[in-house]
């Protein structure tokens, strides 16, 4: 089997699941386009409001599928245009859907799956889950953008193991350095991601989209604030949530 990316939605609910467990989900070069399609799609859907991104059967995803290497790797022509264009449009689509986007992490998360965790605005790891990207033994290095995306999202010294070190890290330690937001035992893990999602579906979309935009921008915190961002102040969902608040009852976002 070649790999996909699946998805599909429940109510405002989208689960995205990557699925290649031959080879514990790794990411081959159609994946990578279809994942820049599926979020592309995503990006402008009314109908969802939270995404939920997985990998099939017992691992979230161990890397690239290595078996396509040969065929691209050793020319810089088709090696750029494999991280620049292929890898890069799918983490580009993650990074620019407005919706909030939590990633369940069970088994192995190396690699590109390490990268497309990174891309997600929350991650629960199942205990026995494993993150590192180890590339080194295979002689190249993590394409810059990459890189950066990753030591952003797991901190420097840790980006700095696993790439110099080809040290791997287990989700204690991924949950003291902040890359996952809670690490749960496998048992528990569906039932803590449902619970989470349940959570935030109840939650004002309009706020998860402004949040989101805010918590991804890079622009330093200087200088006063514009004032579109709070052009929001006479939206219903503004009106809805404060009124249900006060009027003690669940909103109706």
């Amino acid at each position: 089997m070649a790999g996909s990316i699946d998805w599909q939605h429940n109510g405002a609910l989208a689960t995205v699941t990557l699925s290649h467990p031959a080879r514990m989900n790794a990411m081959t070069r159609a994946m990578w386009r279809q994942l820049r399609d599926v979020f592309l799609d995503l990006s402008i859907r009314t109908d969802v409001r939270c995404v939920l991104v997985q990998g099939a059967a017992d691992h979230f995803c161990a890397g690239g599928d290595i078996s396509e290497y040969p065929a691209f790797r050793f020319d810089p022509v088709s090696l750029m245009h494999f991280h620049e264009v292929e890898v890069w449009g799918g983490l580009q689509a993650m990074l620019d859907c407005p919706l909030p986007m939590l990633a369940l992490v069970r088994g192995n998360c190396m690699g590109a799956g390490l990268e497309i965790a990174s891309c997600c605005d929350l991650r629960l790891g199942a205990a026995g889950s494993v993150y590192g990207a180890p590339i080194a033994r295979l002689g190249f290095p993590m394409a810059p953008r990459e890189a950066a995306l990753v030591q952003q999202a797991v901190g420097a010294a840790t980006a700095s193991a696993m790439l110099l070190a080809a040290e791997s890290f287990d989700a204690a330690h991924m949950l003291q350095c902040g890359f996952l937001a809670w690490c749960t035992p496998e048992e528990g893990v569906q039932s803590q991601a449902d619970a989470l999602l349940a959570r935030m579906l109840q939650l004002s979309p309009q706020a998860a989209r402004l949040n989101k935009q805010v918590l991804r921008s890079e622009r330093p915190i200087q200088g006063p604030t514009p004032a579109s961002a709070y052009a929001y102040a006479a939206s219903p969902e503004h009106r809805e949530g404060v009124q249900a608040f006060l009027d003690k009852r669940r909103p109706e976002f």
